[in-house]
C-alpha cells in the first residue's frame, strides 16, 4: 500500500522489452541499501517490483522494473522513454504517517489532461477518463494521479480537476505535464466499495 505522497522523482535510465515482459531501469536518490529485492515502489503510480538494485558512483541508485502484459496495457507505462522523470514512492510501512489516502498502485487506467491553466503559483489541470472510472471521482473527494494523492476539485460528466500547490509542482514531475498526455488514474478505494454496495443492494 501506498499513500501517494510522492518522495523522490526518478530519471529512466533504461527500458528495453525482453518478449511480453519490459525491463525498466530507474536512478533514483533511494540508498540501494535500504532497498529489498522484492519491495514494491510506485511509479507514476503503479506498484512495480523491485528485480535488483545498485549504487552508483554519483551517489544515485540504479533500481530495476519489470513490468508485465497487464501493466503494460492498462498503464502509461509502455510508452515510457529514457529521460522521463517517474514520482516515486516507496510502499507505506506500519506506523508511518498516512498524510494522503490508501493507494493500492493498481491502475484503474487512464485520463487524459484536457486543459491546464496556470494561475500565478498554482495550476489547474483538467482530466477527461472513462465513464467507468468518472463515476468514482467526487467533489472533495481523493485521487491518485501518476501516483499523486490529490483532491477533486470539480466534476463535469467524465472531466473533473484539481489544483496543484507550489510544493506539490516542485517534488513531483507534474510541472512537465501538458494538454493531451496520458496519466495514471487510481480512484479512490471507499469510492468503489460504496458503488458495489449500492449495486448489491439495488439487485437484492
Amino acid at each position: 500500500m501506498f499513500t501517494g505522497i510522492v518522495t523522490d522523482v526518478g530519471e529512466l535510465a533504461e527500458a528495453a522489452a525482453d518478449n511480453v515482459v519490459k525491463r525498466l531501469v530507474v536512478l533514483s536518490r533511494y540508498e540501494a541499501e535500504t532497498i529489498d529485492i522484492g519491495a514494491s515502489i510506485a511509479c507514476d503510480g503503479v506498484c512495480l517490483t523491485v528485480v535488483s538494485r545498485a549504487p552508483r558512483a554519483d551517489g544515485l541508485t540504479e533500481i530495476a522494473f519489470d513490468a508485465g502484459p497487464e501493466t503494460l496495457a492498462v498503464t502509461t507505462v509502455d510508452g515510457w522513454q529514457p529521460g522521463r522523470r517517474i514520482n516515486l514512492e516507496r510502499a507505506l510501512k506500519i506506523g508511518d504517517e498516512l498524510g494522503g489516502h490508501l493507494v493500492s498502485g493498481h491502475v484503474d487506467g487512464l485520463a487524459t489532461v484536457v486543459a491546464r491553466e496556470d494561475i500565478g503559483e498554482t495550476t489547474r489541470f483538467t482530466f477527461r477518463t472513462a465513464p467507468e472510472l468518472a463515476r468514482f471521482v467526487a467533489v472533495k473527494g481523493s485521487v491518485c494521479l501518476n501516483g499523486t494523492s490529490l483532491t477533486v476539485n470539480t466534476v463535469d460528466g467524465n472531466d473533473f480537476s484539481v489544483l496543484l500547490i507550489p510544493h506539490t509542482l516542485a517534488v513531483t514531475n507534474w510541472d512537465e505535464t501538458a494538454p493531451s498526455d496520458r496519466i495514471n488514474i487510481e480512484v479512490d478505494q471507499m469510492a468503489r466499495y460504496v458503488a458495489r454496495l449500492q449495486e448489491a443492494a439495488a439487485a437484492a
